[in-house]
């Protein structure tokens, strides 16, 4: 220790009157400079890293613009497909949005949840085993025309109106959609016959 630095600290202590005093003061005041250091620190992480962000932002946008322009400089067929899928990828992009935040409304009003880990663990086991041994698969795909069968035997009535309901729903949209693709109700768009 320095003979002026044991001078300051003796002269502090005759001053306060108490030693206690003097280094609760400096305690005190030395964490609120580190508190205040540290979060002029943070600050300026915070900052660097801002200049950094806003710096490479443009650098990639360029980069991405400057691809963009090669391939829009591409000429025929492979120039047009371009053109279209850069067309299309904002349009993209919003549904992919719109579906996975819709998505999220029904999950969370259903409260549905994924399936836990070991639910796949299993599946992935058994589909495991059967690559190994596939002699298991094909044993095991003998006994199976019994089996369905069996559950044929056994279909009762709320069976086969779900069923029977599903099957109305298939062919309703199956009808719609060759409507929407024949843009006619009823036969297909053929050539206007010629009257000789």
């Amino acid at each position: 220790m320095s003979l002026s630095l044991s001078r300051s600290a003796l002269r502090a202590k005759k001053l306060s009157g108490s030693g206690r005093t003097v280094t609760r003061r400096f305690e005190s005041s030395t964490s609120k400079d580190a508190a205040a250091k540290a979060q002029e620190l943070r600050s300026k992480a915070t900052e660097g890293l801002s200049r950094v962000t806003s710096a490479a932002g443009p650098a990639i946008s360029g980069a991405v613009k400057g691809v963009g322009n090669a391939l829009g400089k591409v000429g025929g067929r492979t120039g047009r497909l371009i053109g279209f899928v850069e067309r299309q990828i904002p349009l993209a992009v919003y549904y992919a949005r719109v579906g996975l935040e819709l998505s999220k409304l029904v999950f969370h009003a259903q409260k549905m949840a994924p399936p836990p880990v070991t639910t796949f663990q299993q599946y992935f086991q058994t589909l495991v085993k059967s690559v190994r041994d596939p002699s298991r698969l094909l044993s095991g795909a003998s006994s199976t025309p019994s089996n369905v069968i069996n559950q044929i035997r056994n279909v009762n009535a709320s069976q086969l109106a779900a069923g029977g309901v599903i099957f109305a729903e298939v062919l309703g949209f199956f009808t719609v959609g060759e409507m929407i693709g024949r843009m006619k109700l009823v036969g297909y768009r053929g050539e206007p016959s010629a009257h000789h």
